[in-house]
């Protein structure tokens, strides 16, 4: 009996996590080498959705440009078409920010390049908390061939 239920116990955590629609967003700790968190500086201004869709066969970024304040965050949900990620491009953001943004990039696959978010509605946010600022252009890996880019202002 015991060994049942130290068995469902394992499931159980091996199966947990997920995040539901309308939950807040939850990013597990860096991988070894990556800055901790509290590396990061405070969001401390609003948070702007952009969905990341399949529509009309056609991989986009609804909001292909958006402006935001230093402070804020943005948050990137996984709406159809996945899986997608943002990556941002090296020598299409300003000065100093590569390394504000891998501080404040969870789980990421490189270099400012976020995670490949594979379930339905998933959701990635970046606090843009001490970013410089100006331009930051970004794509998606999967869909950076198939158009998947977009633009984002950053305004003190």
């Amino acid at each position: 009996m015991r060994y049942l239920i130290a068995a469902l116990g394992i499931t159980a955590l091996a199966c947990g996590g997920g995040e539901q629609a309308g939950q807040p967003a939850q990013q597990a700790a860096p991988p070894a080498g990556q800055p901790p968190a509290a590396a990061v500086p405070a969001a401390t201004g609003t948070v702007h959705e952009v969905n990341m869709e399949l529509r009309d066969g056609k991989y986009i970024y609804d909001r292909v440009q958006l402006t935001i304040k230093i402070g804020d965050t943005v948050r990137w949900i996984n709406v159809s078409g996945g899986p997608h990620n943002v990556a941002f491009y090296q020598d299409k953001i300003p000065a100093g920010a590569a390394d504000v943004l891998n501080r404040a990039m969870l789980n990421r696959l490189g270099p400012l390049n976020g995670p490949l978010l594979t379930d339905s509605l998933a959701v990635y946010q970046i606090s843009f908390a001490g970013a410089p600022a100006g331009t930051y252009d970004y794509y998606c890996l999967p869909h950076e061939a198939l158009g998947m880019k977009a633009s984002l202002t950053v305004r003190p």
